[in-house]
């Protein structure tokens, strides 16, 4: 479905199971990646935190492979309608969460990637392969991609807690349908 044919009022009433699928396990990622670059820095130097920046970069370059496959899917299969529910603010604010998150799910592994490159630390996605340096060495360029994937890292953090609780209250204080428009069918909360 096109965004003129949703212009056009044929919005679906809930995500594809497609986009239902690439979310959660998108969600299940970033919110591994998430404490992984917090916890991992901290480690003193050695196997457990080698493994944990191996983990760590080759989750976010899954994260970057499934955020193409969310926004084609949520191109070919469209997005529902706002909530009828929602307050024009909460349009506002969960019109730009979603949008943030999918730039920071595209941002994030691109900018550590690019930070790694700099640096030079070989970015080897799960043993199986080894991606090329996208920028040349340049420890200044580095410092610089660093500081900003960690700042976009607090971001997505921030803006992921504020989405995490909009579901909640809606799923299970305002029990409106909005959380249920995410879950799979058989996981649907009661809305009466």
């Amino acid at each position: 479905m096109t965004e003129t044919t949703q212009q056009e009022g044929a919005w679906p009433q809930s995500y594809a199971a497609a986009s239902k699928w690439l979310h959660w396990i998108i969600a299940a990622c970033v919110l591994a990646v998430l404490p992984m670059g917090i916890v991992m820095p901290r480690l003193p130097e050695g196997a457990l935190q080698n493994e944990l920046f191996d983990l760590h970069r080759s989750t976010g370059m899954l994260v970057l492979a499934l955020a193409v496959l969310r926004v084609s899917a949520r191109y070919a299969f469209g997005t529902p309608a706002p909530a009828r529910s929602l307050t024009r603010f909460e349009r506002i604010a969960s019109l730009a969460a979603h949008h943030a998150l999918l730039v920071l799910i595209f941002l994030m592994p691109l900018v550590g990637w690019a930070s790694m490159s700099a640096y030079r630390a070989e970015v080897s996605v799960y043993g199986l392969f080894t991606l090329p340096n996208i920028l040349p060495k340049d420890a200044t360029l580095y410092g610089v991609l660093s500081w900003a994937h960690t700042i976009l890292g607090y971001a997505m953090a921030a803006i992921l807690v504020a989405h995490i609780g909009g579901a909640l209250m809606h799923g299970f204080i305002r029990r409106d349908g909005v959380l249920n428009r995410m879950l799979p069918k058989r996981l649907a909360v009661r809305t009466d």
